[in-house]
């Protein structure tokens, strides 16, 4: 079973909580991991940042290739970088299960969306806030996953922008059954049920995480908010 395989079969059980490790405690990433493990997390949400397609550096292959030693859950890797092309290699060898790349940074996505399928990897495409669905609409047919960002991308903490809410739902009319619709930025107990609504199933989520003092109940409560939101009683 390839990873692209593994990781889409987690569309079986969505709701999907990925915790974003971008404000994870680097210092003690070991047990962050077995509290993460411990809380049952589905996967984990890797934020790749160069320091010019966004104005922040995080961490690269090498952070997650030691990451990848300590826990078997899925990699969920998020390149908000200029030259995703140039790197890929890089990421499928540190053991990601998924990679996405952006549109701004990659505007004739679908050769590399091959490529990164044809190492086994599902394929994800992003956009940002001001980005129109219409740019990656020609790419959709290549695509396992398709991520909104619900904040402009580069710093993790910041408020949710409800403008995403309608490209949620005109993206949840266009992809397939068996395309993961993501959203990323400001996601908490008051914006998942909306999300969720319009069409989310895979839900990055950092502060509200990661500023618990409980990950397991946190993680819970976005997990049943997202799911009555889903699915609402008749």
């Amino acid at each position: 079973m390839t990873r692209r395989t593994t990781f889409l079969n987690l569309l079986k059980s969505a709701p999907l909580i990925a915790p974003s490790m971008l404000k994870c405690d680097f210092g003690n990433l070991h047990r962050e991991v077995e509290l993460l493990e411990s809380a049952n997390v589905p996967l984990l949400h890797l934020d790749v940042m160069d320091g010019h397609f966004v104005p922040n550096l995080s961490y690269g292959p090498m952070v997650i290739k030691r990451l990848r030693e300590l826990t078997e859950l899925p990699f969920d890797a998020h390149l908000m970088i200029s030259d995703p092309e140039r790197y890929l290699d890089d990421y499928i060898a540190a053991g990601c299960d998924s990679i996405t790349i952006h549109i701004e940074a990659v505007p004739e996505p679908v050769a590399l969306l091959q490529r990164i399928r044809d190492a086994g990897v599902a394929a994800g495409l992003a956009l940002n806030p001001g980005t129109p669905v219409e740019k990656i609409a020609p790419a959709l047919e290549s695509c396992d996953l398709v991520l909104v960002m619900s904040v402009e991308p580069g710093f993790g903490g910041q408020k949710f922008m409800p403008s995403a809410l309608d490209k949620l739902r005109e993206l949840s009319s266009m992809i397939s059954t068996e395309t993961l619709l993501s959203v990323d930025g400001g996601i908490g107990p008051d914006t998942i049920g909306s999300t969720a609504q319009a069409g989310a199933k895979l839900f990055v989520a950092g502060s509200s995480i990661f500023d618990a003092s409980d990950y397991r109940e946190a993680a819970t409560q976005l997990f049943d908010a997202a799911s009555q939101a889903a699915s609402p009683s008749l």
